[in-house]
């Protein structure tokens, strides 16, 4: 008995200083400080920690392992200038060298694959997952490193663990409350409440600590929102900060539960696997939502896939062709304190969650962008390729023409014959050359 009541205190005291100290305040989207104390005692952390790294390895070791030197140089020049020096105008069997050498090049460090594996840290963060580049460790470090596995494991994880539960326990319940009363502007009062809370609580679950650039540009009701992709959680992070109408397919399992609720209390576009497959169906539900200005703005990644948030990968044109306002918003992670990127090849949504919630924190920058339409004469994939160039620009991210969907696919054989065709053109003389 003594057991159980001391057990019942303990449960007890956990759950009042989970409430009073963060449910309650990310409910009301106000901060105790608690977060700003524990942000400035990691940046110390691992400041120190880089510190005495960069004493016990040599610079150039430390130059090496920095991921912004790549593996090689490549030479971005296009193929009429590859191979102007090497031959006339006619075939000539040297042309082998630069098809050879760009073969290589691909081969030991193309620009796609490296997009979708986790970004290699300059410093180590004190993670066992991310100090494969850093093999020295002090006795004081490793004392360090096993403190904060304790803090990790211990401490943060089953607060975050309580705090995900409730916040997706009141998502549910919340959602399907709403979702009794008639259709008016109550009920949509209390559906953006609803998911605003829950959302924060969720993001309070990660430690997230989120910064909001040029709010004047927030996406407006009517509107689509287009952002770049890392992470399931991208979803959380724009979310906390305004409410949206969200579009993907229906799913089984915890998450069918969850998105059954929230199309109770909000107009979210969920979709069969067999209507995702129909775009003309897909374009028409989408244009409904947008032709009603009171509706939420619709929440779209263009991408189709998560991107290690190193780059921005070509936008889909279907986004684009629906018509309406669209409202850029680009997204980067600091991964000093944590990776957002999902390799859903590698880990499945449990085990992504589990490394975030033992992860430092999820710290991450947004900047809303001015609002951007079709320019007269712009077809689709012209207008998609602008917004793509602005979010990387804004978000300092690399620009990529190709497809996410190499991620599982193979290059479309478009791709191919396209140079194919530029090749020939210089053959036969009517190439630049």
């Amino acid at each position: 008995m003594e057991g159980a009541e001391l057990a019942g205190k303990i449960l007890s005291t956990w759950l009042t200083l989970v409430l009073g100290l963060i449910l309650l305040p990310s409910a009301f989207g106000v901060s105790l400080g608690i977060s700003e104390i524990y942000m400035k005692i990691l940046v110390k952390t691992l400041e120190w920690a880089t510190i005495r790294i960069e004493k016990g390895v040599p610079k150039e070791s430390v130059l090496k392992n920095s991921a912004s030197v790549g593996i090689i140089q490549r030479d971005e020049s296009p193929m009429e200038k590859g191979l102007s020096g090497l031959r006339g105008r006619d075939f000539e069997l040297s042309d082998v060298f630069y098809f050879s050498k760009k073969g290589l090049e691909a081969i030991v460090e193309d620009e796609v694959t490296q997009r979708f594996s986790s970004e290699e840290l300059v410093s180590w963060n004190l993670l066992t997952r991310t100090n494969i580049n850093f093999q020295y460790i002090s006795l004081r470090l490793t004392m360090v490193w096993v403190l904060g596995v304790i803090v990790r494991y211990c401490v943060l994880l089953p607060l975050r663990v309580t705090l995900a539960f409730i916040g997706i326990s009141l998502l549910v319940i919340g959602t399907t409350l709403v979702g009794q009363l008639p259709d008016g502007s109550l009920k949509n009062w209390l559906s953006e409440l609803v998911h605003l809370t829950c959302c924060r609580i969720c993001v309070r679950a990660l430690s997230g600590t989120i910064h909001y650039h040029n709010k004047q540009y927030r996406p407006q009701k009517g509107g689509i929102c287009v952002a770049n992709h890392t992470s399931p959680i991208d979803v959380l992070i724009l979310t906390t900060d305004g409410c949206y109408a969200m579009v993907g397919q229906v799913h089984g399992g915890l998450m069918g539960i969850i998105q059954r609720a929230m199309v109770k209390a909000c107009p979210h576009v969920w979709f069969e696997r067999s209507e995702m497959k129909d775009r003309h169906l897909v374009t028409k539900r989408l244009k409904e939502h947008i032709a009603d200005k009171k509706k939420l703005p619709i929440l779209i990644f263009p991408e189709g896939t998560c991107i290690n948030n190193t780059s921005v990968m070509m936008f889909k044109k279907g986004s684009f062709e629906i018509g309406g306002t669209i409202h850029p918003v680009a997204i980067k992670y600091n991964p000093q304190f944590g990776d957002a990127f999902w390799n859903s090849s590698k880990y499945n949504m449990v085990s992504y969650l589990l490394r975030m919630m033992t992860s430092w924190a999820i710290v991450c920058d947004v900047w809303y962008m001015p609002p951007m339409s079709r320019e007269e004469g712009e077809d689709a994939v012209q207008f998609a390729n602008r917004v793509k160039s602005a979010i990387a620009v804004q978000g300092g991210l690399t620009e990529l023409p190709w497809d996410g969907g190499l991620k599982r696919a193979k290059v479309k054989d478009t791709f191919k014959e396209e140079q194919q065709k530029n090749y020939s053109k210089m053959i036969v003389g009517n190439g630049s050359l």
